[in-house]
């Protein structure tokens, strides 16, 4: 894949839309889904058969996510279409009676999962600009007979719901895909309530990343490129007016990682060895935590 400028991109959300639309056609299809949202399953996990042989298990970024407790609380097809870099709804530690609104809610995973945490007097939206993963979402929420969930489509830059409205917001591996990421957490906080909490899962870089990888497309919808760096993330919370921000790594992912899943091969091509080697635990899955006052 040629690699672009995407510091003034304008198609963002199209190239977004498009590959992650792929991705539950496939699942609505069944076959499995990406393993990262770029590439077929089987370039970079092998069968795809087995419900844990590509994006539940093998993927370094997508897999081994989600507890087999947590799998099994949920349909099959909302593990398949997870394309995320974390587990927020497992350290947001929800709350019987809460209101969370899930950024970028594919498929549902995390959705149902905080359904589930709520309980009967809590309630969860799920907000997703892709017609395929509103479809497949809805799907698994019927399959799952989940009650206290509704999903909306919109853009996470300019989320449809009123002014302190929830009490919860997470996100995996969504905000980083985001061209105005300022704009995004601009309006999670207008919609959390006092004392609502910012809890997500994202691709955050600490320290350097080439320009080759930031300008590739690939990259970008791997989640990689467009990550923002630790600092830079807490910064923009601050700006926003969160308070209590705090960054927490889950995952750091080697080079080797990356090249297989999230980065195209005419990029890899652009690194020095140095680079390459410099990669390695640079780019890493955490979970972003902050409070609204």
């Amino acid at each position: 894949m040629a690699t672009n400028d995407l510091t003034t991109r304008e198609d963002v959300q199209d190239l977004v839309r498009q590959r992650y639309g792929e991705a539950a056609l496939r699942v609505l299809s069944g076959n499995a889904a990406t393993c990262c949202g770029s590439a077929p399953a089987e370039t970079c996990c092998g069968s795809t058969t087995d419900k844990g042989s590509c994006c539940s298990d093998s993927d370094t970024i997508s897999g081994n996510l989600y507890s087999d407790t947590e799998a099994s609380e949920i349909p099959e097809a909302a593990l398949l279409a997870s394309l995320g870099c974390g587990n927020p709804t497992a350290l947001a530690q929800l709350k019987e009676g809460e209101t969370v609104l899930d950024l970028g809610s594919g498929g549902g995973i995390d959705v149902l999962l905080s359904a589930r945490r709520v309980g009967p007097t809590g309630f969860v939206y799920g907000l997703d600009m892709t017609d395929e993963m509103l479809a497949l979402a809805e799907r698994n929420r019927a399959e799952a007979g989940a009650e206290n969930v509704r999903f909306l489509k919109g853009h996470i830059e300019e989320i449809p719901l009123p002014d302190d409205s929830v009490d919860v917001i997470v996100s995996n591996c969504v905000i980083n895909l985001s061209a105005n990421k300022d704009q995004v957490i601009r309006e999670a906080f207008r919609v959390l309530r006092p004392g609502g909490r910012f809890a997500v899962s994202d691709v955050v870089v600490d320290g350097h990343i080439p320009d080759a990888v930031r300008r590739d497309m690939e990259a970008y919808v791997g989640c990689v490129a467009g990550a923002l760096e630790k600092e830079e993330y807490l910064d923009k919370l601050a700006a926003a007016g969160f308070v209590d921000r705090g960054i927490e790594p889950t995952r750091r992912y080697r080079f080797s990682d990356l090249e297989v899943s999230a980065i195209a091969a005419s990029a890899i091509e652009e690194l020095t060895p140095e680079e390459r080697e410099a990669l390695d635990g640079r780019i890493m899955g955490a979970f972003i935590r902050a409070t609204k006052p």
